[in-house]
């Protein structure tokens, strides 16, 4: 007996609302369970909201408009706020030095590490299951925790940050870059094929080109992070701005607390602008 379209439909509809809420029942359980282990209360929620804002209140600067331009010994003023301008820039830009670099260096493995580690460039397995193990310890390990193991290495300083972001960054952009490849089109990988392309020109020709939008795009994702992520290791002494901000908590400067936060937040939305202008310009070869 054959089945009308409609009837058809109608039944994978049906099928599609049962999984839907199988699926909406087993997750909402899931997160019930995490919010009961975690100790979740919404007494307690209810309590902190008024103090949400608490810690920012005292950290705001006090600043005077009557001698809000005046020199660097009255309270109140843009100048006495940012006394530690002349140290706190230096460290800023070690702070980005040191995403950059980190970023370039494991984008670069990571890009070279991809296309093996990927199921459709027809690698040896034994070669695949090894990268793929490098980069998921490579990202399964906290940024903190390398810069730890690296500062008791090298002492503080920026060289420990560089080596922690590296490395975290290495295993997630290798994760990111040979999905990439894997869901790539295999119609210019089959052509080339068919003409006696190898397997390297086929890689080259025939993936590199489609993948390469997407690796810049994680590349540059990655450099926003790097430069935040790159604050917080400053907990354990890996130099950077994120050291003086660890500095300026622990000793209650809370005006260079502000001071602090206020270049990061201008350094990331920087990047974020800049980023953006470099790959709309690396990808369609015009200035946007």
């Amino acid at each position: 007996m054959s089945i009308t379209f409609n009837d058809y439909y109608q039944q994978i509809r049906q099928k599609q609302r049962r999984e839907g809420l199988l699926w909406s029942a087993a997750i909402l359980v899931v997160y019930l369970y995490s919010g009961h282990i975690a100790e979740f209360s919404w007494q307690v929620i209810w309590q902190g909201v008024p103090h949400f804002f608490d810690y920012i209140d005292e950290i705001m600067p006090t600043l005077h408009l009557s001698v809000l331009f005046a020199d660097g010994h009255t309270k109140g003023s843009l100048a006495y706020w940012g006394y530690r301008l002349h140290i706190q820039l230096p460290l800023l830009g070690q702070t980005i030095a040191v995403a950059i670099a980190a970023t370039i260096l494991s984008s670069l493995f990571a890009a070279v590490a991809a296309f093996p580690a990927a199921t459709n460039t027809q690698t040896h397995r034994l070669l695949r299951y090894v990268l793929r193990a490098v980069a998921a310890f490579c990202r399964t390990m906290p940024e903190l925790a390398w810069a730890v193991m690296f500062v008791m290495a090298f002492g503080i300083g920026p060289i420990p940050g560089f080596f922690a972001l590296a490395l975290h960054s290495f295993g997630t952009q290798t994760k990111l870059f040979y999905e990439s490849v894997e869901v790539a089109s295999d119609k210019p990988v089959r052509g080339l094929r068919a003409l006696g392309a190898t397997r390297m020109e086929r890689m080259r020709y025939g993936l590199w080109p489609q993948v390469t939008p997407t690796f810049l795009s994680f590349t540059f994702m990655r450099l926003e992070c790097n430069f935040r992520q790159s604050t917080i290791l400053g907990l354990v002494g890996a130099g950077g701005i994120g050291q003086e901000l660890m500095t300026s908590i622990k000793l209650d400067h809370f005006d260079q607390v502000s001071m602090v936060l206020l270049q990061i937040i201008i350094v990331v939305s920087v990047l974020d602008y800049l980023s953006g202008k470099m790959r709309h310009y690396l990808l369609e070869g015009t200035r946007p």
